[in-house]
Parts: structure tokens; C-alpha cells; sequence
């Protein structure tokens, strides 16, 4: 068995995710997940290990057996109630060498630092900088990070820092709920780069690359997003069944200014192309919607399709990641 096999065995999952006290709590991840994560963190006895979304504090007590006695578990997270709780769980099962705080985990805890290892459980807009100023030389850093500035185009990044310079050795398919700066009640919509939102009749999103050309009023977004709800053509995708994580990766690698991501109905995200005047997405579900059936949207939807199926249907493992420094961190791009 791994190192992480033996701790799962130690931990008692249900407790932390389904607490008789604290009642189930939403903010976890797929058990398989973490324990894939934590795989590629490689954290061992003695280290100093940080964790940025404490969530049912399940991945913390992980952790928390992993570094053993000698180590140290920092847990972060904006929600206090979670927190809290966290604390008391660990508290009653006994560990002694984890304690959770209520903060902003993208700027890090500094007062704990430096850390061999960061694993983050939720998505940065970007690979902090306060991230990679506190990791020990040589650590890892294990997070999901954004490829494009819509929601859910993440992938899960293994980062090794030495110098002061971060460098990715590894991508993989995932992702996590994006970073916020307070508590996040709900999960179903996106934390961050949502440019319109409908509550009523029926909820739906969308997010465009192209925001900072739209107006004030986000007209653009508005405009496209009704598009796309109200009298749309539809059709349905002819390839084989969508393997939605290379048609992500590969549309976000497209790098193009009119990307698209919207939620039309619950549930079903949908990834396409728009401008001002005309939009297109392809959903989970393999319905293809557009503004009409000559939108010049969808003839780049369908020559975005074509070159995809081309190209193999790309796992994410297979692009080439690049960090390119920015004001406040590092943006994560994949090329092929």
C-alpha cells in the first residue's frame, strides 16, 4: 500500500464529511481526488505542509498522518464556520499537529512559513506570489490553476520552486472551486469572471473572455447569453461521446479572445465562442446551441470541433505547460 493508501485507512472519512454534530457539509472533494493529489504532493514525515481550503477538514487530517508527530499541518479557509469545525473534529479525534485558520489562503500564512509542501483545494485567479515566496526551496506546490480567464478551465498543476522560480513538472485533469474572498454559499455558480447572470426565470451564466470590450452594462454578455436562451438553434454534436476534459483543455489552448463558458441550465456547462452580436456553445451534454444557423459563432465552434477530433481528442497531459510572470503571480498556458 502508498503512504496515502495507509493514511486513508486511518482517517474516518464519514466523520469528518458527515460530522453528527456539524450535520454533512457540501465543501468536500471526491475522496479518489484527494488522495490523488496528495499522491503527487508527496508530503512525508517531519514536513511543514500548508493546505488552502480546509472544506470538512478530511484532506487536513490526511495530512495531518502523512508529516506524523514531527510535522506540521497549516489549514486554511475564508469560511470560519468550517473552520471552526474543523478544529473541533481534529480536536476530538486527538491530533495535536494541525490547526486551521480563517483566512485568505491565496496570500498564504506567513507566520508558519516556509512550507515544503502547498496543496490548494480550490482555484486561484492565478499561482500566487505569496504561494512561491513561501515555500521552502526545492518544495512542491500542488494546485489547480485557471488556463483561460473563464470559469472552470482549470487543470491540476504539480510545481516545484527552487530559487525563488516556480516551474511545472506536471499537468492533470481536475479542478476545484474557484478562490473568494468570503464565504461561498453557493456552489452551483462560479466564483469568479461571471459577466451575467440570470436568477429568474431560471438561472443561467455566462462568461466571456472578451470582457474588457464590452461596456459598462455588459451588453455584450447580456446580449450573447440571450441569444442563446431565447429561441436558439440547436443541434446535435455527430462526433462520439464528448470527453469534456481534452474538449476544455483544447478550447482554453485555443488562447482565443472570444471565448466563451456558460451555464444555460442547471447542471450543464457549455464552452463555445461569442462576440457582441453572435454566439455559440457546445454542452456537456453534446447540444450544440447558436444564435442562428449561419452564426459566424458557430462556423468557429464547428472549425474549433474539427481540429480537436483531428488532433485526437488531446489529454491534458499530453499539452506543454508555461508560466508567464504577471503583477500578482504567475498565469498557467498549455500549448501543443
Amino acid at each position: 500500500m502508498t503512504a496515502v493508501a495507509d493514511a486513508a485507512q486511518a482517517v474516518p472519512e464519514h466523520h469528518y464529511t458527515h460530522h453528527t454534530g456539524r450535520g454533512a457539509t457540501p465543501h468536500r472533494s471526491n475522496p479518489a481526488v484527494i488522495h490523488r493529489e496528495l499522491t503527487t504532493l508527496d508530503a512525508q514525515a517531519g514536513m511543514n505542509v500548508a493546505e488552502v481550503g480546509t472544506g470538512s477538514g478530511y484532506s487536513g487530517a490526511l495530512l495531518a498522518e502523512l508529516v506524523g508527530a514531527t510535522g506540521t499541518v497549516t489549514s486554511l479557509d475564508i469560511d470560519a464556520y468550517l473552520v471552526r469545525w474543523a478544529n473541533l473534529i481534529h480536536h476530538e479525534r486527538g491530533l495535536d499537529n494541525i490547526r486551521c485558520h480563517v483566512a485568505d489562503g491565496t496570500a498564504g500564512f506567513a507566520d508558519k512559513a516556509p512550507y515544503d509542501r502547498i496543496v490548494a483545494w480550490c482555484t486561484p485567479p492565478l499561482l500566487p506570489k505569496a504561494w512561491v515566496d513561501q515555500v521552502a526551496d526545492g518544495g512542491l506546490i500542488v494546485a489547480p490553476l485557471p488556463i483561460a480567464t473563464v470559469p472552470n478551465m482549470t487543470v491540476v498543476a504539480k510545481i516545484r520552486v527552487i530559487g525563488g522560480k516556480p516551474a511545472v513538472e506536471a499537468v492533470f485533469t481536475g479542478g476545484y472551486i474557484e478562490a473568494t474572498g468570503s464565504p461561498k454559499g453557493n456552489l452551483d455558480l462560479p466564483g469568479r469572471w461571471v459577466d451575467w447572470e440570470n436568477r429568474t426565470p431560471a438561472p443561467s451564466w455566462i462568461s466571456i473572455a472578451w470582457r474588457e470590450r464590452d461596456d459598462h452594462l455588459h451588453t455584450g454578455a447580456r446580449t450573447a447569453l440571450a441569444r442563446l436562451l431565447k429561441d436558439a438553434h440547436t443541434e446535435p454534436y455527430d462526433g462520439d461521446e464528448l470527453d469534456w476534459p481534452s474538449w476544455r483543455t483544447f478550447a482554453a489552448a485555443q488562447a482565443d479572445p472570444q471565448l466563451t463558458m456558460a451555464g444555460l441550465t442547471p447542471d450543464l456547462w457549455a464552452i463555445g465562442h461569442s462576440t457582441g452580436t453572435t454566439a455559440a456553445v457546445l454542452q456537456q451534454d453534446g447540444t450544440i446551441l447558436a444564435d442562428r444557423p449561419d452564426s459566424p459563432s458557430l462556423t468557429v465552434l464547428r472549425d474549433w470541433l474539427t481540429v480537436w477530433e483531428a488532433a485526437g481528442r488531446p489529454a491534458p497531459e499530453t499539452y506543454t505547460p508555461a508560466l508567464a510572470r504577471g503583477a500578482d503571480g504567475w498565469h498557467l498556458r498549455l500549448t501543443r
